[in-house]
């Protein structure tokens, strides 16, 4: 079980499959437990690291605040480990937060940079509080974070769409239950997202970049991933048929994904 200690902390992390190196950075409250059926698809073809973040998983839980700054140079120490100087770069929900911050404080050390279902913050859009959901009823907490993950997932629609049903269910059972520690973490990086903005930055980053966004994200919604576009030279906007989990809704997407960071 590799561990990397970096900027004081230590960071789990796992490496598989051959290829170009990709860093792979998992959204809020993801770990690599419940991201490592992506992770395989795209080791594949490429290379992959990716780590619990700081506060997540079987990583470190330092004392807070945590900042989008540190997860970033959390990343770039992890890269230097692993003998990196350059790799590709992909970003779900909050890890392409990360990314992005990685990118604009690192500009030549990413070759390629996917970005999805993220936003770039401040003037650029930010994506949904989520932290606001903390102190909700769980009843009106799950209603809320279904309507999220896709704006049209009433009760009919799952109804007749299992394998939606099958997401919502799998995403609830993923934020539930947990140590004090994991919740301190979570709670850490929910703090840290929230503050998160490089929108004025966004111009420092070079590297052809692929932008996705689910045409239903309550979360992340299309007009973020259009703005990052607009301001990241060589970015190119692909939009997919579902919600924040696009990637696992829509079959075209994935594979044009993994294309990119393969060419």
């Amino acid at each position: 079980m590799p561990s990397a200690h970096v900027n004081g902390i230590d960071l789990y992390y796992e490496r598989a499959g051959h290829g170009p190196p990709v860093l792979f950075l998992n959204g809020s409250g993801s770990t690599l437990a419940t991201t490592a059926p992506l992770i395989d698809v795209v080791a594949g073809r490429l290379e992959v690291v990716a780590h619990d973040q700081r506060g997540a998983g079987r990583s470190s839980v330092p004392g807070g605040p945590y900042t989008m700054a540190q997860y970033a140079a959390d990343a770039l120490g992890l890269l230097d480990v692993v003998g990196w100087s350059t790799c590709r770069v992909v970003g779900v929900s909050f890890g392409g937060m990360v990314a992005q911050e990685l990118a604009v404080t690192a500009p030549a050390r990413v070759e390629r940079l996917a970005l999805l279902c993220t936003s770039a913050g401040g003037d650029g859009g930010a994506s949904y509080p989520l932290h606001e959901l903390v102190g909700l009823a769980p009843r009106r907490r799950a209603e809320i974070s279904t309507q999220l993950l896709d704006s049209r997932f009433t009760d009919e629609w799952l109804a007749t769409h299992p394998g939606d049903r099958t997401l919502v269910d799998t995403m609830a059972q993923r934020g539930a239950g947990g140590s004090d520690d994991v919740r301190r973490g979570q709670a850490e990086q929910l703090e840290a997202r929230r503050h998160h903005d490089v929108w004025s930055r966004l111009g420092r980053i070079t590297c052809p970049t692929f932008v996705a966004a689910g045409r239903f994200d309550g979360i992340a919604p299309l007009a973020n991933s259009e703005t990052i576009v607009s301001r990241v030279g060589g970015a190119t906007l692909h939009v997919y048929d579902g919600g924040h989990a696009f990637f696992a809704q829509d079959r075209r997407a994935l594979p044009e994904i993994i294309d990119f960071l393969a060419s």
